[in-house]
């Protein structure tokens, strides 16, 4: 996958928008294809600023629970390792990057945007792992034995996916920063870790505290 790819995908949104190749603070082990701040030498027109807001393009920027939970793995691959790994709205792929470089037996990136995949597959060669895409959680592959899953849940009407990720797989791995109490007791809080979206977009202190948990049949 071509940069020059990922670059005209983001274009739909941001007419200046390219890629470069950087290293977020929360989980620098891992190189990714993000969006260049450095395009931006004035303001954002109000067109721009509407198809921004309108279609943003999640996969070029890499959330806050995205490193916070590669990091953990990378420092715990216990619970990856030799495992069929399936990370859910993967964006610019951080988690499905650090599972294999964790020692996942196999990992699947899934995304419904096209372009979070295009990026997915970038980012995995550029970090000489391999990836499977898959681009409806309907059809996901049997035999998952890990779901890992990073800021799914800024919607209320996502609450669900916590029992669907339950009943998917043995394992869950849920990182997220906008919701204090998930009102699941089956997920087990393990740590909390502060982390700032890369590249930095000055969001509220509280969304930069990431809250771990698993839940796992023991």
């Amino acid at each position: 996958m071509s940069t020059n790819r990922l670059d005209q995908n983001l274009r739909s949104t941001l007419s200046r928008g390219r890629v470069a190749v950087s290293r977020p603070a929360g989980c620098p082990q891992i190189a990714l294809h993000l969006f260049d701040p450095s395009v931006l030498e004035g303001p954002l027109s109000h067109d721009e600023a509407q198809s921004v807001v309108a279609e943003p393009a999640y996969w070029s920027f890499c959330w806050a629970s995205g490193q916070v939970l590669a990091s953990w793995i990378l420092a715990n691959p216990r619970w990856v390792m030799n495992k069929r790994v399936l990370d859910f709205g993967s964006g610019s792929g951080v988690v499905a990057v650090a599972a294999a470089l964790a020692g996942a037996r196999e990992v699947i990136a899934c995304d419904i945007d096209p372009a979070a995949l295009d990026a997915v597959s970038a980012n995995a060669a550029l970090n000489g792992v391999s990836l499977t895409l898959c681009d409806d959680w309907d059809v996901r592959p049997a035999g998952i034995d890990v779901v890992t899953a990073a800021d799914v849940l800024y919607d209320p009407e996502n609450r669900p996916l916590l029992k669907v990720f339950r009943e998917s797989a043995s394992r869950v791995l849920l990182a997220d920063s906008r919701v204090r109490e998930l009102g699941d007791p089956v997920y087990d809080l393990q740590t909390v870790i502060e982390a700032r979206t890369w590249p930095d977009l000055h969001e509220f202190e509280e969304f930069n505290r990431v809250r771990i948990y698993v839940a796992a049949d023991m």
